[in-house]
């Protein structure tokens, strides 16, 4: 038999609340087919939890979150929130387009990190429809200017859950009157041990980038590419987080150039595994680059159901295109333009043996 999961008293809250205000508060949303349970919320489009079966059958809680609503708007993290309207770091904190040049909040060390000081991790999204068996798809209108980005956009966000250890995302973006960067990513923490599990160092993890595109010591990219083989950026072939993290400066928070698939074909971008509990995760993604980073500056926050996340307390697996393209013309253009559309896709797989 497979344990109950335990729903905590603030997803009872927002649960209600969703009930009493309707779409355009703050609420909660299931996701449930066989042994995958979602629990999600409209404030930031984000992952609350996601419950999965180890080897033995009992469900836990595989993602890092909060029990109270005050903590995500107050959160540094960006636990299972949406990022956008630019994922990642934008150099300077400012970016030149057809011959306009946009100056944004600099809330990282002089640079724009995950959109600025209110990005899409802090807004209330709409909820365009959601059948609980099937799938949840939250909507956001982005003004003009918003945290300096020029022109509207139109944003939507579906999770569905697919068979029983399977659920998607898709993101679509459709700008309205002007050009403006789009780069939206889905930063949610993995702990396969379970979210109070401690350290994420055991987990096994294959990554399928054979490059990396380097950092300064802000972590704005440099606009090279590098190979990884030989170095303790190397996860081509399966093995710990730990094995060789004392080699850097203490974390992995670096962007992976992913190796191109098939044609028509998603990439494969990882697999984790995580030997106790036998549970692994496996990622597809539309995306060119992957943000692998292992919570190293993490530091005693208080979590879900009286959790204490410490440093290295779970990964963030975030698929994206590449950091500062806006200033790199070597990476691939984020530059969409009215009348095209921003696609991004990610298929997670959960199994355990």
């Amino acid at each position: 038999m497979f344990k109950v999961y335990r729903v905590s008293s603030f997803l009872l809250w927002l649960l209600l609340l969703a009930q009493a205000h309707g779409n355009d508060k703050i609420g909660f949303y299931q996701l449930k087919r066989g042994n995958l349970h979602l629990n999600l919320t409209n404030y930031g489009a984000s992952v609350i939890s996601v419950f999965v079966p180890d080897k033995h059958g009992n469900l836990g809680d595989i993602t890092l979150g909060y029990d109270d609503i005050e903590q995500y708007k107050n959160d540094s993290w960006y636990f299972g929130a949406t990022i956008g309207r630019v994922a990642n770091r934008i150099g300077h904190a400012q970016f030149t387009l057809d011959g306009h040049t946009y100056k944004l909040p600099a809330n990282d060390h002089g640079n724009t990190l995950h959109g600025g000081f209110t990005g899409f991790s802090d807004v209330v999204w709409t909820v365009k429809s959601h059948k609980e068996d099937d799938h949840v798809t939250f909507t956001y209108d982005s003004y003009d200017h918003e945290q300096g980005f020029p022109g509207r956009l139109e944003v939507s966000v579906t999770y569905m859950v697919i068979g029983t250890n399977k659920y998607s995302v898709k993101m679509i973006a459709k700008p309205i009157d002007k050009a403006t960067p789009v780069n939206l990513a889905h930063h949610t923490y993995w702990n396969l041990k379970g979210h109070n599990g401690g350290d994420i160092l055991s987990h096994e993890v294959q990554i399928f980038g054979s490059k990396i595109t380097p950092v300064d010591k802000k972590l704005i990219p440099t606009g090279k590419f590098e190979s990884v083989k030989g170095t303790p950026y190397d996860f081509l072939e399966p093995r710990e987080v730990g094995s060789r993290i004392n080699d850097l400066p203490g974390l992995y928070d670096m962007n992976y150039v992913l190796d191109a698939s098939s044609p028509n074909h998603f990439r494969k971008v990882l697999i984790v595994r995580e030997k106790v509990s036998g549970r692994k995760l496996e990622l597809w993604s539309n995306q060119i680059g992957l943000q692998f980073y292992t919570g190293g500056m993490l530091n005693a926050t208080k979590g879900k159901d009286g959790a204490i996340y410490h440093k290295h307390g779970g990964m963030a697996l975030e698929t994206q295109g590449f950091p500062d393209a806006v200033n790199h013309s070597n990476f691939p253009s984020q530059i969409v333009r009215p009348g095209e559309t921003y696609k991004h896709y990610m298929v997670y797989r959960f199994t355990a043996s």
